[in-house]
Parts: C-alpha cells; sequence; structure tokens
C-alpha cells in the first residue's frame, strides 16, 4: 500500500553500520554476502533493483574467527567484510585513553542533561586506571553518567562511583605480589643493562602480539615510555651494528 526504503536504500551515499554482525543468522548472511558482491538490492515487493553506493562498516563483540571454526558464520562473508579490520583492544588494555574518553564522555552527556560538570577529580582519574573494565566503554559512560547526575559541584568526585570503583586497587596488589614473588639471578658472565632492557621489551611485546598499551602495562611503565625505550633501542642497535 506504500513504499518501504530499507535501510542500504535509506544509506544511499552514506554509512551502513552493522552492528554484532556475529549473531546475525546465517540466511541473512547469505543475503547480505550477494549484497556486498553485486552493490545491488531489491525492495520487498518492489520489481527492479537498486544500484548501490554504500559504505559497510560491521563490528561485534564476539570472535568471527571461532564463529566460522563452529559453522555459525560464513567464511566467504568474513573475508569480504575483511577489507580494512580494526581491531579494538578492551579498555584494560588502553587505559592511557582514559582521561581523554572520560572528558569527551562528560562533554557529551552535560549537553545531554544540561548540566555544567567541568572535569573529573584526579582521585577519580587514579580510581579509573586501576579498574579492569569488563564493560568497555558502555560501563565508563554509565559510571560518569550516574555521578554526572547526582553531583552538585562542578567537579566529578570520588563521592558518587560505584562499589567496585572503591574497593583496594587489585592492579596495585598484583603488583606488589608479583614483584614479591619474582627474582631475577643475573648471569654469572654478567649482563649489560642495555641487552637486560631489550631483552624484556621484546618479550613484552612479544606476549601482547604486538600491543604496545598491553606491553607498557606488562613492564609497569606508560606507552609513551615504551616507545622512548623502543626508539632508543633501535638507536643502540644501528650504533653497534655500524662501530
Amino acid at each position: 500500500m506504500e513504499r518501504r526504503a530499507g535501510c542500504f536504500e535509506l544509506a544511499q551515499n552514506g554509512t551502513v553500520l552493522l552492528d554484532e554482525i556475529g549473531d546475525m543468522p546465517l540466511a541473512t548472511q547469505a543475503k547480505l554476502l550477494r549484497v556486498l558482491e553485486d552493490g545491488r538490492v531489491r525492495r520487498l515487493g518492489g520489481k527492479g533493483e537498486i544500484q548501490l553506493d554504500v559504505r559497510v562498516i560491521a563490528a561485534t563483540n564476539a570472535p568471527l574467527e571461532v564463529a566460522m571454526k563452529e559453522g555459525r558464520f560464513r567464511e566467504d562473508l568474513y573475508y569480504r567484510l575483511s577489507v580494512f579490520p580494526i581491531p579494538l583492544p578492551p579498555l584494560r588494555q588502553r587505559k592511557d585513553d582514559l582521561p581523554m574518553l572520560s572528558q569527551a564522555l562528560l562533554e557529551d552527556l552535560n549537553r545531554k542533561h544540561g548540566t555544567k560538570v567541568t572535569e573529573l577529580s584526579g582521585e577519580v582519574l587514579s580510581r579509573f586506571q586501576t579498574y579492569d573494565w569488563p564493560g568497555n566503554v558502555r560501563e565508563l559512560r554509565n559510571v560518569i553518567e550516574r555521578a554526572l547526575i547526582l553531583e552538585d559541584a562542578n567537579e566529578i568526585t570520588t563521592e558518587y562511583l560505584p562499589g567496585g570503583l572503591l574497593a583496594p586497587a587489585r592492579v596495585a596488589q598484583s603488583s606488589i605480589e608479583r614483584s614479591n614473588e619474582t627474582r631475577f639471578v643475573l648471569p654469572e658472565h654478567g649482563i649489560s643493562l642495555d641487552e637486560a632492557e631489550l631483552s624484556f621489551v621484546k618479550q613484552a611485546i612479544q606476549r601482547s602480539g604486538g600491543n604496545q598499551t598491553r606491553a607498557a602495562e606488562l613492564l609497569g611503565i606508560s606507552r609513551d615510555q615504551l616507545r622512548y625505550r623502543l626508539k632508543k633501542l633501535e638507536e643502540t642497535q644501528v650504533t653497534g651494528s655500524e662501530t
């Protein structure tokens, strides 16, 4: 009785975001693959096909490689979508982003609620750094929104943080326990500090799968400090090879 344009048609010359694509039924995956391959869709009840010019972004929380092995996700669709894959580590592995993310979320929530809370206290940011954030950015947004609604001042303090963020810092405690248990033995023939540092940096990079933020956490330094050490060690190796 009336014309009904679908999502792809509505996104003509724009972008379609397919969120949680890992949960898409196999029958729908087959239809999506055909759309991506042909660049055309047929409106429900329509007689002709519509040529598309659409950018497709797919997002998922579930590892698609596992879903493919279990037969829940089509391999051909996976490789058709994986033109520019952008892996996004969980928030606990990129805590250097927390100050910037928190401020951006605070500004967005101020606009939403018509409030004027300008910043988060240093103690709040410190608590954020020691928390694992199992709910990732969504949880961070909820924590800030709750505190912003309850806060009367222009700064968010620990008064309105949930209990989990007020618990003793697990990260700091685990670091102390590891330091008490770990013993480093100096080889009998000795070793230069540069060699030892290079060895630990390489191990951290390998163990983190190349993720510099995670490697920095393993070494107990910031991401910027890790980059500085990598650059310094690289210069040392070049100098040594030329000498």
